[in-house]
């Protein structure tokens, strides 16, 4: 039986969580072999994740009376333009649940653009750690290699951190495009095969420093943090406590040369 077409309501399922494990695995493959689609997938994924934290401080709070649906309908004999613009409002607010879509000038922020960093690794934690042929570019064999590329591109040398005390080794990298343009990933594992992704890129927002943060989306968690105008952010299907000192021993690591 051949595979259906991976079409643009499979990728933004795939955004929002929403495929079933069998559709996960196809979109997953699809996006590993089309990083024009993989890009795109990863800026659906920022804005949904920016706009839910410009949301954030409203998500809990109970629907005002007035945007109540059986009250708008009840007065929409007497008001119907002020019904019509509280459904408006009743839809936007509806927004922060459904994903990111539009709306791009009010997801341009987020504190220090560590959301949006942050959801990019998660993403392309999703697409490459479950790989198991070609999970990484350039293995890491080829470090001295795979270094070069990846400060060539960012226009920024990087450093591949070290994490054999913390009981990962380096498995390689590769450039991954994001919505704020190419960013560096590595991938570490350990004995039991547990994945680690390191991703790194310069911070369009203009952040010089900001300090770890701890993230999550799903099942993935992660710090992510800004040293002088280069972000950094650390994801794997681990609890936050065992992540931390990992991400601090990237921190000490990882900073500009």
């Amino acid at each position: 039986m051949s595979q259906r077409p991976i079409t643009e309501d499979d990728l933004h399922a795939f955004v929002d969580q929403a495929l079933p494990p069998e559709r996960l695995g196809e979109v997953a493959s699809y996006l590993n072999d089309h990083p024009d689609a993989a890009g795109r997938v990863a800026a659906f994924a920022s804005q949904r994740e920016q706009l839910r934290s410009a949301l954030a401080s409203i998500a809990d709070e109970p629907v005002p009376a007035e945007l109540n649906l059986s009250h708008i309908i009840g007065r929409r004999k007497r008001r119907p333009l002020r019904a019509w613009r509280a459904i408006a409002a009743l839809l936007l607010v509806s927004i922060g649940g459904l994903g990111g879509w539009t709306v791009r000038s009010l997801l341009q922020g987020g504190p220090n653009g560590l959301s949006a960093l942050a959801q990019e690794a998660a993403y392309s934690y999703g697409v490459y750690a479950p790989d198991r042929v070609r999970p990484v570019e350039i293995r890491a064999s080829d470090s001295a290699e795979l270094t070069q590329w990846v400060s060539s591109r960012l226009k920024r040398a990087v450093k591949v951190p070290d994490l054999s005390t913390s009981g990962y080794r380096l498995m390689g990298g590769r450039l991954v495009a994001t919505s704020h343009g190419p960013a560096a990933m590595f991938m570490y594992d350990d004995d039991q095969g547990d994945r680690l992704v390191m991703l790194t890129r310069p911070m369009s927002s203009g952040s010089q420093d900001a300090p770890m943060t701890p993230h999550a989306a799903g099942d993935v968690a992660g710090f992510a943090w800004v040293d002088r105008g280069m972000g950094y952010t650390l994801v794997g299907q681990l609890p936050g406590d065992t992540l931390k000192p990992i991400a601090n021993e990237i921190r000490k690591q990882a900073g500009p040369i």
